[in-house]
């Protein structure tokens, strides 16, 4: 008897052993802002072309992007931020900052003079406030950003809504959208060929060779 109730304890320790051992381990939750971002630093220090795909209502000025080379440069990455300079022929002003944050994405315009210094209207943009997905993620204007436009006299900017959008390969079709839209009023988009590479650009203004 002695015998059966010995097996039947070391079985009912072997159970607890099994039950309070280590957690199995769980994997960490994807969201749509990290596949976005993750999409993206897989293009790290490759350049693309792009070509304007909207630009509604037309400018009575000069529009500082038409007949001009666009090209974007996934040039530095890590973990938390993406700097991907948009250059528009030879002026090299402008860098998109991608920078995770609790629950989403934030998006803000560096804007340099060539001498490295900062525009008087520079790291404007805004913060994710929905889920968004992992092909399109949008930027509703921030207080800080709506405050400079002010100050600068920029009112039609007070509504801006930045957007990137980035699309797998399909029919021979990969790319890469820039937006920004006013309700009702603008919208400007710029989409780059992800299915060939360009030369690097210079780096922008500002930043180390």
């Amino acid at each position: 008897m002695n015998r059966y109730r010995l097996l039947a304890a070391t079985l009912f320790l072997a159970s607890c052993a099994t039950s309070t051992g280590s957690p199995t381990a769980v994997d960490p939750v994807v969201t749509p802002a990290d596949e976005f971002y993750q999409s993206i630093a897989a293009l790290c220090g490759r350049s693309f072309a792009g070509k304007i795909v909207a630009n509604t209502p037309a400018s009575a000025a000069p529009d500082p992007f038409e007949g001009k080379a666009l090209v974007m440069h996934v040039r530095d990455c890590n973990e938390n931020e993406l700097r991907i300079p948009f250059h528009v022929g030879d002026d090299r002003s402008r860098t998109w900052v991608i920078t995770r944050r609790t629950g989403g994405l934030r998006l803000k315009h560096d804007h340099r003079h060539t001498d490295g210094s900062p525009d008087a209207t520079t790291m404007y943009g805004g913060d994710t406030r929905t889920a968004g997905s992992g092909r399109r993620q949008e930027f509703p204007v921030d207080a800080e950003s709506v405050a400079m436009f002010r100050a600068q006299g920029m009112q039609a900017s007070l509504t801006n809504t930045w957007a990137m959008e980035i699309q797998p390969e399909q029919a021979g079709v990969s790319e890469f959208v820039y937006e920004l839209s006013r309700p009702g009023s603008r919208l400007f988009r710029v989409s780059f060929d992800l299915t060939q590479t360009v030369p690097n650009p210079p780096a922008p203004w500002g930043a180390s060779p």
